[in-house]
C-alpha cells in the first residue's frame, strides 16, 4: 500500500514541511531508513538520526525545532509515536483481508458463522458456538462449544478457546494461547491427598482486549473470570480463576496473578511481577517488574520490591542495601577500635 505525505498527513493531522507529493511505500525505524520510507521521531535519544537518516519523510513532535542541516521531509504532529501507530495500522489493512472456510476445517452444523469471516486449515469449532462477522481464525485453532466471539476479532493459529468462554469485538488473541481452561483448584484432604474442585465457570474477555502469545487464563470456579474492555496482556502471563482485571490496564511479560485476585482501570504492571490471590488492586496503581504483591494497593499506588511498599521509599532503602558490604566493613573496623580502646 502506497501515500504520498500529502495523503499521510491529512490521517494523522500532521503539517508538512518539505514535498507533499513524496511517495512512500514502506514504513522504518530513523537510524535505518530508506528512500521511500516512513519513519518517526519520539525519542530525543534519536534525534541525532535526523540529519542523517535516508527516510523519505519523518513524523515528529510540532514542538521540534527544525535545524538548516535537516533535509528529509517533515511531518509535524502532536504525538509522534501515536501518530505513526495509526500509520502502522494503516499499512496493515490488508494483511487480514482472508475470507472462506478452509476445507479441512470442522465446523459443527449447529455452530453460527458470521459474514466476512475466515476460518483457517484444521480449524473446530465446536456445537451452538457464535462466531461473529469478520473474524480471522488461523490455522490450528480449537473453538469449543458454546463459545461466543464478537465481530472483527482475531485469533491467531495454535489458540485454544475452551466451553462458554466468550470473547468481544475487535480483540487480538495471539498464538498459543489457552481462554478457560481449568482454574487451580484442589481440595486437600486428611491424608495429603488432593481432590479435584470442578471449574464449571467461565471466562469474559471484553471488547479491544489483546492477549500476547502463550498467555493463559483460567476459567472461573463459579462465576467469571474477567477481563474487561482495552486490556492488554503480554505473552507468556497467567491468569488464574475468577481474576479481574480492570478496564485499560496492561501487564508485561511473565506476570502471574492467582486466584480471585481483582485488579483496578488503569493499572500497569511490569514484567515478573507476583501477585498472590484474594487481593484488591486499586486503580491507576503502578508496579515496578519483579516486584511481589502480597497485600492490597490503594488507588494511585506506585509500588517496588518483594514484598513490594512505596517506590519512594524502596529507592531510599536500596541505596542503604547497595552500601551494606561498606558499612559492614565500617562496623568491624569501627568495633576493633574500641575493643582496642576497652582493653588498654
Amino acid at each position: 500500500m502506497n501515500f504520498t505525505v500529502e495523503e499521510i498527513a491529512e490521517i494523522i493531522k500532521g503539517k508538512v514541511i518539505g514535498d507533499e507529493q513524496i511517495v512512500i511505500r514502506s514504513l522504518s525505524k530513523i537510524e535505518s531508513g530508506k528512500e521511500g520510507s516512513l519513519s518517526f521521531l519520539a525519542n530525543s535519544k534519536y534525534n541525532h538520526f535526523l540529519s542523517s537518516t535516508q527516510a523519505s519523510a519523518v513524523i515528529i513532535g510540532s514542538d521540534y525545532n527544525v535545524e538548516d542541516n535537516i533535509s528529509t521531509t517533515l511531518i509535524k504532529v502532536d504525538d509522534p509515536y501515536q501518530s505513526f501507530a495509526i500509520m502502522l495500522k494503516e499499512f496493515t489493512k490488508d494483511q487480514h483481508s482472508e475470507v472462506g472456510v478452509h476445507d479441512s476445517s470442522v465446523i459443527d452444523k449447529s455452530a453460527s458463522i458470521g459474514s466476512d469471516t475466515y476460518i483457517g486449515a484444521n480449524v473446530h469449532i465446536g456445537k451452538d458456538s457464535i462466531i461473529g462477522n469478520g473474524v480471522k481464525i488461523y490455522a490450528n485453532c480449537s473453538v469449543s462449544d458454546n463459545v461466543r466471539i464478537g465481530d472483527n476479532t482475531i485469533i491467531y493459529s495454535g489458540v485454544n478457546v475452551n466451553s462458554f468462554c466468550e470473547i468481544g469485538n475487535g480483540c487480538i488473541i495471539q498464538s498459543g494461547v489457552i481462554i478457560g481452561c481449568d482454574g487451580f483448584g484442589f481440595a486437600q484432604n486428611n491424608d495429603n491427598e488432593y481432590t479435584k474442585v470442578a471449574q464449571i465457570g467461565n471466562v469474559i474477555v471484553e471488547d479491544n482486549v489483546e492477549i500476547g502469545a502463550n498467555t493463559t487464563i483460567d476459567r472461573a470456579t463459579l462465576g467469571s473470570t474477567i477481563i474487561h474492555s482495552g486490556v492488554k496482556l503480554d505473552n507468556l502471563i497467567q491468569v488464574a480463576h475468577n481474576v479481574e482485571i480492570g478496564k485499560n490496564t496492561v501487564i508485561a511479560a511473565q506476570s502471574g496473578i492467582a486466584g480471585s485476585t481483582k485488579i483496578g482501570e488503569n493499572c500497569m504492571i511490569g514484567g515478573q511481577v507476583g501477585i498472590i490471590g484474594h487481593l484488591e488492586i486499586g486503580n491507576n496503581v503502578k508496579i515496578a517488574a519483579q516486584s511481589g504483591i502480597s497485600s492490597n494497593i490503594k488507588n494511585n499506588d506506585i509500588v517496588q520490591g518483594s514484598p513490594a511498599f512505596s517506590i519512594s521509599d524502596y529507592k531510599r532503602s536500596y541505596v542503604y542495601f547497595r552500601k551494606l558490604p561498606q558499612m559492614n566493613s565500617l562496623l568491624s573496623k569501627l568495633e576493633k577500635e574500641i575493643n582496642n580502646l576497652l582493653n588498654r
